[in-house]
């Protein structure tokens, strides 16, 4: 008869380990669930450029102008329209991309934690086999896929006569561009990027469920705070990684710490892209919450500069954007801020 050891008992209760660090382990959860939607378990998948869906630039490209022109059509079909209401909507809009955001942090925190506790961060973020494993691959490709539900935001705001605001919009355009870069460019970086978004998604996204809830939440200005943390962390690792990539291949000369993966198209996507984010981002924080007046005019420029509304807006959104520095609008999408100014 054989006997089950003391480990082999330990190993069995759901006790948070390095490994498995919610106690459980996840991975097998979401392979099967991967498998019901897709008819092939998670551990199968492979990203390949021209067949794995929305895996090219021509594809992306169509998207991200189909989702500029049903925003502008949509505000010129609501122009003359009573706003939609939309609150039960909303809130299932809102609930699922919490939910989203949560499992696939807690699945790349499963990842991660034992390769950076073992192999260090540079390994991490540096090294192929660290930052770009078949299963982090799987969950990349989730995490750009999201960003298209996403867009869905802005059809909300059209749908209720809300503003519509450069800050929010370019926002998400260039949010789906920046992953779509990451993904065919193989960035081991991504996934602190990636994983930072998703923790202030979480935050976002349940602040907004429980706001149209009718619940009253004083953090609000945190979330923006918050996504200008991310957006600071997000560029000291992508400088320093492709600082890493540029100096080892071009100039060996200068100081550096050896290889770095990924492709250099990625790596100028991801300084640019995520650099307007930090610059449009402090722009809106500073607009909108700094109230003395002394700098009034600066903030007055600044607004202009993040929160100006998209071409053909009605002076009524005008107004509604200048009167309260688009805490209504900007407020209420961006990539992550306390406006909807979501995501990288």
């Amino acid at each position: 008869m054989a006997t089950t050891t003391p480990l082999a008992m330990f190993d069995k209760l759901p006790v948070p380990t390095l490994d498995r660090p919610f106690g459980v382990h996840l991975w097998p959860i979401f392979s099967k669930a991967f498998g019901y939607v897709a008819g092939y378990p998670a551990d199968d998948f492979r990203f390949k450029t021209g067949e794995t869906p929305m895996s090219t630039l021509k594809e992306t490209g169509i998207f991200i102008v189909i989702y500029y022109a049903i925003i502008f059509g949509g505000r010129e079909l609501m122009r003359n329209r009573e706003p939609f209401k939309l609150k039960t909507l909303f809130l299932i809009h809102n609930f699922y991309l919490t939910a989203i955001s949560a499992i696939l942090l807690a699945l790349f925190i499963e990842q991660l934690l034992p390769t950076v506790a073992r192999h260090g961060i540079f390994h991490a973020i540096c090294a192929r086999e660290g930052g770009w494993t078949q299963p982090l691959v799987v969950l990349y490709y989730l995490n750009y896929l999201t960003k298209y539900l996403e867009l869905l935001d802005t059809c909300f705001l059209f749908l209720k006569k809300k503003p519509l605001t450069f800050l929010h919009c370019y926002h998400h355009g260039a949010t789906a561009l920046l992953c779509y870069t990451q993904m065919v460019g193989s960035t081991s970086v991504s996934w602190v990027v990636i994983t930072l978004n998703l923790l202030v998604h979480v935050v976002m996204y349940w602040y907004y469920f429980q706001s149209a809830r009718g619940v009253r939440i004083w953090w609000k200005e945190w979330i923006t705070r918050l996504q200008i943390i991310q957006f600071v962390i997000d560029l000291g690792f992508v400088y320093f990684a492709s600082w890493t990539y540029f100096t080892s291949t071009y100039f060996p000369w200068l100081p550096n710490m050896g290889q770095c993966a990924g492709e250099e198209f990625a790596a100028f996507s991801g300084m640019a892209i995520i650099s307007s984010y930090l610059f449009l981002f402090i722009s809106f924080y500073i607009a909108t919450y700094k109230k003395s007046d002394k700098g009034k005019s600066g903030r007055k420029a600044l607004r202009r500069m993040s929160q100006a509304p998209l071409p053909g807006a009605t002076e009524d959104e005008k107004a509604a954007i200048g009167s309260n520095g688009s805490a209504k609008t900007s407020g209420a999408k961006t990539n992550g801020t306390a406006a909807r100014s979501r995501k990288a």
